[in-house]
């Protein structure tokens, strides 16, 4: 019988029926609330990519601004009509920059980025000459744009 009660006590601590005395664990990360978010192509943020270095970046930026980065890769056929679901997600999700690698990702987020003027855009090697959209060529300064971008929209807000 104390075996048994000493079972359910066992039981009741380590499902949870108590709380943890003290303060939260101070290596746990603090994050301010704004997301970056990055639409790549189906090959997402693999080690050779486009995007591989856009990521790279945003997770810089990352630790010095403590947004919350992510990516979405747009899987099945690579078109501006199939990408355009997943950027309509990043906006559901209410990204503070969002950030586009590929052809149809890049071009669906060029077109729109012109019903969300309160959201930064990136793109690499994209066209546009909208107020809220920078174009970045892919190589050289590419990290720094990135960082960049997100540092304005951390601190902007």
């Amino acid at each position: 019988m104390a075996a048994l009660g000493l079972l359910g006590l066992l039981a009741f601590q380590l499902l949870g029926g108590s709380d943890p005395v003290g303060p939260p664990d101070p290596r746990a990360r603090q994050y301010e609330d704004e997301d970056a978010c990055l639409l790549t192509d189906d090959q997402g943020i693999a080690s050779g990519t486009p995007a591989a270095l856009v990521w790279q970046a945003m997770q810089k930026a990352s630790l010095d601004t403590r947004a919350r980065v992510n990516y979405v890769p747009v899987t099945g056929e690579q078109s501006v009509a199939n990408a355009r679901p997943f950027f309509n997600a990043l906006m559901q999700r209410q990204c503070g920059v969002v950030l586009a690698v590929g052809g149809p990702q890049v071009e669906v987020t060029e077109a729109g980025a012109a019903r969300h003027p309160n959201i930064r855009f990136v793109v690499v090697d994209g066209a546009s000459d909208a107020a809220n959209v920078v174009v970045v060529k892919s190589g050289e300064g590419l990290e720094e744009t990135v960082v960049d971008a997100i540092q304005q929209v951390v601190k902007g807000r």
